[in-house]
């Protein structure tokens, strides 16, 4: 049987620099490539040396989108979740929706493009 891991996910938002920094204080990720897309617009991939987010802006092409209309939420795992939440406030974001249940304690925030991401930490 094939094994897989996801290598990344491409969204759509309207400031790639500023999504771009969040995440990179969120995850401790870095930058690992930026330049124009081959559709238009631009494109930042953020992420370690094994998988990312690429953070893509083409003011052209449709949106915005629907949340869950395709995407749910993008969750990330992270280390000490009380630091993340503090980042996500200090971004002027909100935090909601809190739970502690297994596998492990979370919360969820919108973006400023209406992304729903849910920060989890299994610690």
């Amino acid at each position: 049987m094939p094994s897989g891991f996801l290598e990344h996910a491409n969204i759509t938002v309207s400031d790639p620099d500023r999504s771009s920094a969040l995440l990179q204080k969120l995850c401790g990720w870095h930058e690992r490539w930026r330049g124009p897309s081959q559709l238009g617009g631009w494109t930042i991939h953020v992420g370690n040396d094994r998988d990312y987010l690429a953070v893509y802006t083409n003011e052209g092409r449709g949106g915005p989108y629907a949340k869950g209309a395709p995407l749910n939420h993008v969750g990330l795992v992270v280390d000490d979740l009380d630091a993340a939440e503090r980042i996500v406030i200090e971004a002027g974001l909100e935090p909601m929706n809190h739970g502690d249940y297994e596998p492990g304690r979370r919360f969820y925030f919108f973006d400023w493009d209406g992304i729903e991401f849910e920060m989890v930490s299994y610690a």
